[in-house]
């Protein structure tokens, strides 16, 4: 191996000469190793497209930077694409536009104020009335709240019943109502008390004879309330959700721009270039992992036979989510373990070179409160590994992914553990569970629709856990048993816990939308 490098480094040199270049031996080393993994004829064949490219950049001086042959490298891997499009990034939580509905536009619009970690004591309301637009915009345009439509004569209403939207001050300026919905938050604020709040004011609940929906309605989620009212007290019939939205009708409201996040100007979902890339690419795979605790000699064996394995058909990207380790009293003691799992990936050359290492943190790791958006490990802490696998991104809890035009929200949580604990309404039928879990994630377009007690949320970032428009898959890490659910055209992925559920793990296919259930052998032999 050492021989060829040394001979096609010798190569580089002789080639770059004579296309005029000059390349020094660390950039001829780095451009060397990129081409290792092919054989001869693919070497030479790149090496004339490099020359090619760079003589299309107009240097400056024949000198070759290391920077020009990055940019050479990452224009001829786009195939085609553009400028601005990108086969797959990771998108950090603080960087997330927050956008603002605006009732007379009828859109949501960019919103370029500062966003600092300790804002401003009005966000506390403010993000929740953020939250409640966006919810109550959906649901004024679904089918069963929108204006009667006539055609040809004949009302919609002769096909499908219609319902109008109340607020809590319409039910407050009156003192009985036969029949209201109200759309707002689920509160409580007396104990033992529940009240349904909006920004026009909060109503009391009697549950006594409630009819729940499907899903988990935990203090701190939005519900639609149904039931006649009388005397300052709303005695509900029926709670539920408020409706879904398509994705694409959703997305509508926001133009081209992107809203997902990322370095692109305009919404690469509308990309045909990557769509056609996304269709053909049919061996691309993500790998997922949750509790992934790397000061247990298992574990660290079974990751070994896992770089080792997919070191010959690499995937797009291994995700890693935490705890890494049992919380440790001193912080820096984490650097040992990411050191030991660089050292794993030793002989994997083509993973390293060809596949995405992104590691999330959970809430036990170190440097942190127990707050979301949660910031990315230290880079201090990680220096050994993001050095051997340059590929490593440090990223936050949650964070988002984008492969081609595939939208993927990832989340390292103990969500099923906190709806159960703080639901009003326990589902009876416990075997769908799953159902339910994905239900409130999607009807509530927020990945923690709960109270900040058991979930706290920094209120200027919390556009990054909004799951709207719905993205194609939302991943949670969550280390209760892993299951998969589709729903309105979005997959609810849990992972399970890689250390309790014998090593397993999931690997979605974005060619054909597919999870696989995997898990790693006793031995390399099976």
């Amino acid at each position: 191996m050492e021989n060829d490098l040394v001979k096609l480094k010798k190569n580089i040199s002789s080639s770059f000469k004579l296309s005029g270049f000059l390349i020094l031996s660390e950039n001829s080393e780095y451009l060397a190793e990129q081409l290792l993994p092919f054989d001869t004829a693919e070497r030479e064949k790149w090496l004339t497209v490099i020359t090619e490219n760079l003589q299309s950049q107009r240097l400056q001086s024949a000198q070759v930077e290391r920077s020009a042959l990055e940019k050479a490298i990452n224009e001829i891997n786009r195939v085609g694409l553009d400028e601005d499009e990108t086969i797959f990034s990771a998108i950090d939580a603080f960087s997330i536009p927050r956008y603002n509905y605006n009732r007379q536009s009828k859109k949501f619009e960019l919103c370029n104020e500062r966003r600092v970690v300790l804002t401003k004591p009005s966000m506390k309301s403010g993000h929740l009335r953020q939250r409640y637009e966006l919810l109550l915009q959906k649901t004024l345009r679904h089918e069963l709240f929108a204006p009667t439509i006539i055609e040809n004569g004949v009302s919609a209403e002769s096909r499908i019943k219609k319902f109008k939207l109340l607020y809590c001050e319409n039910l407050l300026a009156t003192s009985i109502v036969g029949e209201a919905v109200v759309l707002g938050l689920l509160t409580q604020l007396k104990e033992g008390k529940f009240f349904i709040e909006d920004p026009t004011g909060c109503v009391e609940l009697d549950l006594s004879i409630a009819r729940f929906h499907a899903g988990f309605f935990c203090e701190g989620c939005f519900v639609l309330a149904e039931g006649a009212y009388n005397e300052g007290v709303l005695k509900v019939d029926g709670l539920g959700f408020p409706p879904v939205e398509p994705a694409t009708s959703s997305r509508a409201f926001f133009g081209v721009q992107n809203s997902w996040g990322g370095e692109s100007g305009k919404l690469l979902k509308y990309s045909s270039r990557l769509q056609e890339l996304e269709r053909s690419n049919t061996d691309a795979t993500i790998v997922f992992l949750s509790d992934v605790r790397l000061d247990q000699p298992l574990v660290m064996e079974k990751l070994r036979m896992l770089f080792v394995g997919y070191d010959s058909c690499p995937p797009v990207a291994i995700i890693l989510m935490g705890p890494f380790a049992v919380s440790e009293r001193q912080p820096h003691a984490l650097r040992y373990h990411f050191d030991a799992l660089a050292a794993l990936a030793n002989d994997c050359d083509r993973l390293k070179k060809q596949t995405e290492l992104l590691l999330i943190p959970s809430c036990e790791d170190p440097t942190a409160p127990n707050v979301l958006p949660r910031p990315a490990v230290p880079k201090t802490l990680a220096s050994g590994l993001l050095k051997a696998w340059p590929r490593t991104k440090l990223l936050t809890n949650p964070c988002r992914l984008q492969y081609c035009t595939q939208q993927i929200v990832v989340c390292r949580l103990d969500l099923m553990a906190k709806f159960c604990r703080n639901t009003l309404h326990f589902p009876t039928d416990i075997e769908n569970i799953e159902q339910h879990f994905a239900r409130t994630l999607i009807c509530q377009g927020h990945l923690t629709p709960i109270h900040p007690i058991a979930s706290p949320v920094y209120w200027d970032y919390d556009p990054a856990l909004w799951l709207y428009p719905l993205p194609d898959l939302i991943v949670i890490g969550d280390s209760c048993q892993s299951f998969s659910v589709s729903q309105h055209g979005c997959t609810v992925l849990n992972t399970g816990s890689f250390l309790k559920s014998k090593f397993s793990f999931k690997v979605y296919i974005p060619s054909t939308k597919t999870i696989e259930d995997s898990e790693i052998p006793e031995n390399m032999e099976d």
